[in-house]
C-alpha cells in the first residue's frame, strides 16, 4: 500500500472571483480611463458619459464582445435602484446626517413609524370587531 502524501509543489487553491465580478471591473475599467482621461484633457461632459460612448463605440465596432460585460451589467441593473436613492443623495449633500443628528432622526422616523403602524393594528382590530359582533 502506498501512502499518499501532498505536495509542497502542487499549485495553490485560489478562490476564483465569480464572471459577474470580474465583468463588472471591466466596466469599471472604461469608466476609470474615461474619467481620468476627462480630467487630463478639462473636459467639460462628465467622464460617465464620455465612458459610455467609449464603450459603446468599442462594441459597435466588435473590439470588445457584448458577453464579455453581460452578466457584470445585468448585475448592476439589478441593483440600479440603490444607486439612485434620494436618501443617499441626502446623506451625500448633508453629512451631519451621519453623526449624533442623524441617529437622533433615525430613531424618530422608526419611532414615529412603529406609533403609526400600532395605531392602524389597533383601528383596524376594532373595526374587526365591531363589524363581527353580534347584533343587539
Amino acid at each position: 500500500m502506498k501512502a499518499v502524501t501532498p505536495s509542497i509543489f502542487a499549485p495553490l487553491a485560489r478562490p476564483e472571483l465569480p464572471l459577474r465580478w470580474i465583468q463588472t471591473l471591466g466596466l469599471i475599467g472604461v469608466w476609470w480611463i474615461a474619467e481620468t482621461f476627462t480630467h487630463i484633457v478639462h473636459c467639460p461632459v462628465p467622464g460617465s458619459l464620455v465612458g459610455l460612448v467609449l464603450l459603446w463605440i468599442l462594441l459597435d465596432c466588435k473590439i470588445l464582445r457584448l458577453d464579455w460585460f453581460e452578466q457584470g451589467a445585468d448585475g448592476l441593473l439589478n441593483h440600479l435602484m440603490l444607486f439612485f436613492v434620494p436618501a443617499m443623495l441626502a446623506l451625500v449633500n448633508h453629512p451631519e446626517f451621519l453623526s449624533l443628528l442623524g441617529v437622533k432622526i433615525l430613531i424618530t422616523v422608526l419611532a414615529s413609524t412603529l406609533i403609526v403602524m400600532s395605531g392602524t393594528a389597533c383601528i383596524v382590530e376594532l373595526g374587526f370587531r365591531l363589524r363581527h359582533a353580534p347584533a343587539r
